[in-house]
């Protein structure tokens, strides 16, 4: 029997997809300097890594449909931050980021053919401890 996907999987992979894309265009359009674009450390993952002057900006991305309950920001949970700051610090070692880094999440919520998109900088703090 052939594997078919789950039409909301895919619609929704897709989404975070096109999510993605809008983000970047969006960061250039600031004149932020776009560093790679889901990079991965073993099983960790940041969807950008970004450059605002002097500052590594590790962006999380998160996409809606206008239907969907909760905001696309709310689903940066705790257990998300730790990966991401997990994911930060390999980024960090690897490339030998001596600057500061702050985390940002751009939200965007697609809507009819047009979507809203919010950016959230310093979105969370690296926990301590």
């Amino acid at each position: 029997m052939p594997f078919t996907s789950h039409p909301a999987v895919s619609k929704a992979s897709e989404r975070g997809r096109k999510g993605e894309e809008l983000a970047v265009e969006y960061l250039k359009s600031l004149g932020y300097e776009i560093r790679a674009l889901n990079w991965y450390s073993g099983h960790l993952e940041i969807d950008i890594v970004a450059r605002d002057g002097p500052e590594l900006v590790i962006v999380e991305v998160k996409s809606r449909g206008i239907n969907s309950y909760e905001q696309p920001v709310e689903a940066v949970s705790k257990q998300k931050v730790r990966f991401l700051v997990n994911a930060a610090e390999a980024y960090i070692q690897e490339n030998n980021w001596d600057q500061n880094t702050r985390f940002d999440v751009i939200s965007i919520v697609f809507y009819g053919g047009g979507y809203e998109i919010e950016h959230f900088k310093d979105a969370f703090y690296p926990p301590v401890g």
